[in-house]
């Protein structure tokens, strides 16, 4: 397992360091041309942010380390995740909307859960006809996360065993309190119409 992780953040390491490299080619040719590429730009810098905590993950899987919990507004990590994807969305002509019934803080390690909600909400988009939807809300003792899309939803559920899909359960499960552990699902038959990611944390 140590091997297949070292190998993989290898791997993510590197496509990172291209990516810094295609941003300043864009840099360049932005200045040479007088020409706007901030859309290009951006997905570069949302990459390689993504890559950077696919990183951080991994080594936190690799080392089998504990998760930096630490108490975290709930509605402004939702403000976050929102600021970073709606625009990106809104130029696939994509609305993203968010609620948060959440006021209180709650124990959780914040990139981690920004990564999974970040990841979840560029993968609804791909799929949504129009809209996507954030959520956080309480029930009975657990913070729920979810993502909706008013896509087809999944052909068939993604297997739980992919590599992507094992590391996000993985974080989800290493968040634990009160003898619960954390837990990811994705299903059908969203509010939406589409698919539902929910990340449940005790």
């Amino acid at each position: 397992m140590h091997t297949l992780l070292d190998v993989l953040a290898s791997g993510v390491h590197d496509a990172k360091n291209q990516l810094f490299v295609a941003e300043s080619l864009i840099t360049a040719a932005e200045t040479q041309y007088g020409v706007e590429l901030g859309e290009a730009r951006y997905a570069i810098e949302a990459a390689a942010t993504r890559l950077s905590r696919t990183l951080a993950a991994y080594t936190l899987l690799r080392e089998d380390a504990q998760p930096a919990i630490t108490p975290v507004i709930v509605a402004d990590l939702c403000a976050e995740v929102g600021l970073d994807q709606k625009k990106h969305l809104a130029a696939a002509g994509i609305e993203l909307s968010q609620s948060c019934s959440v006021v209180d803080e709650w124990p959780l390690d914040r990139d981690l859960v920004t990564d999974m909600l970040n990841n979840a909400i560029q993968n609804a988009g791909r799929h949504a006809r129009s809209r996507v939807h954030l959520d956080a809300r309480l029930d009975a003792g657990w913070l729920v996360f979810s993502v909706e899309d008013d896509g087809p939803g999944f052909a068939t559920l993604p297997p739980a065993c992919g590599t992507g899909l094992t590391v996000a359960h993985r974080l989800a499960f290493l968040h634990r309190r009160q003898g619960r552990e954390g837990s990811l699902q994705l299903s059908n038959g969203a509010s939406l119409g589409g698919a539902r990611f929910e990340l449940r944390l005790p």
